[in-house]
């Protein structure tokens, strides 16, 4: 399934801003504030080319603070060398090959999307909230040249292999 979520949901105050200039995924996420775990964590697991690529993909985007609610010393750990595997898994299951806008959020309620990684991520949708796998959905539609952001306020973490 290649639809993700959306809805058009009320920016909440720890949102990012992004710049107006339309760029890949990367740039568009290292150019807003808030952003500087998940640049960092994408350098990190080596994902920068494959996310500057053509695409289309829908990146579900957590913020430095919901990199912050990880239990403490869990992105440190998730940053070294010898877990690089682990990284890229974790960032992944936030990606969904193909471009999906919030409007398309509506007939996903209750249903799992798969992603990238592989897992599946199952949507709600509950009040006007657009929720995937409980991470809240704070901001939609950043479109950029090679797909959609989606920013969620909290990191999203794949079922156990």
């Amino acid at each position: 399934m290649r639809k993700l979520f959306g809805l058009v949901v009320l920016a909440f105050l720890a949102a990012p801003v992004f710049a107006g200039d339309k760029k890949d995924i990367v740039d568009t996420a290292a150019g807003a504030e808030g952003f500087k775990t998940l640049v960092a964590a994408v350098k990190a697991a080596g994902l920068v080319e494959t996310l500057k690529g053509e695409g289309p993909f829908t990146v579900m985007a957590p913020t430095d603070l919901a990199f912050a609610k990880l239990p403490e010393g869990t992105l440190e750990n998730l940053l070294k060398p010898e877990n690089k595997e682990k990284l890229v898994a974790i960032l992944t299951y936030h990606v969904i090959a193909g471009k999906t806008m919030a409007a398309d959020v509506v007939k996903l309620d209750g249903q799992s999307v798969k992603t990238v990684e592989g897992a599946s991520a199952k949507i709600t949708v509950k009040d006007g909230a657009v929720m995937i796998e409980g991470a809240k959905v704070v901001k939609a539609d950043i479109e950029c040249t090679n797909g959609v952001i989606h920013v969620i306020d909290t990191v999203i973490l794949p079922p156990a292999k």
